[in-house]
């Protein structure tokens, strides 16, 4: 009777072992699957999201140079249309990011700034110029430099920043989701993003 007591208590525990050890690796293996589903999600994303806008300028550039002295000027001038657009993106291939495992937490370390690129189209009208003060290259730098810096302006003032904040959001919304359905957490700059609007009041 002993030994058989023995033996069934000898063979309870083989099963509880085996059982334990098998759904201890099953739940690694799930972590690990899962782990490496986060980290593909994010390389798919990690593209430019991109929002465009078109600005026009209208610019008089005049310049004028003494000559002989002060007895005499010079004096050159043109009227200037830019069309130009304006691109702002980020590269969600640099965002930085911490996978851990033990607590089903993605970390978002940091996030890439916006890179703002503007693609002008100068056209020059009703140039004008003396002979002692002719158009040079630095003209059309100067002309260049100072329609970017009035663009750059524009582009501040306008919607386009928050607009492509708002793309980027809305990448951001996929691993949020993706972490949801997981039962992992979702955080960034060590504050947890428990829904959509948590997403919308990060600061970056």
């Amino acid at each position: 009777m002993r030994k058989t007591l023995f033996g069934v208590i000898i063979t309870l525990l083989i099963l509880f072992t085996y059982k334990y050890c098998g759904d201890k690796k099953e739940h690694k293996i799930t972590l690990q699957q899962n782990s490496a589903l986060i980290e593909k999600q994010i390389k798919n994303v990690g593209k430019l999201i991109v929002t465009e806008g078109y600005f026009s300028e209208v610019f008089t550039y005049e310049n004028s140079k003494s000559i002989f002295g002060d007895f005499l000027e010079a004096e050159k001038k043109a009227l200037v249309v830019v069309n130009a657009e304006v691109t702002i993106a980020y590269d969600l291939s640099q965002v930085e990011y911490d996978i851990d495992k033990a607590t089903k937490t993605l970390r978002i370390l940091s996030l890439p700034k916006e890179e703002i690129k503007l693609n002008p189209d100068f056209e020059y009208y009703d140039m004008q110029a003396d002979f002692f003060n002719q158009f040079e290259a630095k003209d059309y730098n100067n002309i260049k430099a100072t329609v970017k810096q009035s663009l750059m302006k524009k582009v501040e003032a306008s919607e386009l920043k928050s607009n492509a904040k708002n793309r980027l959001i809305s990448e951001l919304a996929k691993f949020y989701i993706l972490t949801n359905s997981l039962g992992w957490t979702l955080e960034y700059k060590q504050s947890s993003i428990s829904d959509f609007e948590s997403l919308k009041s990060i600061k970056f």
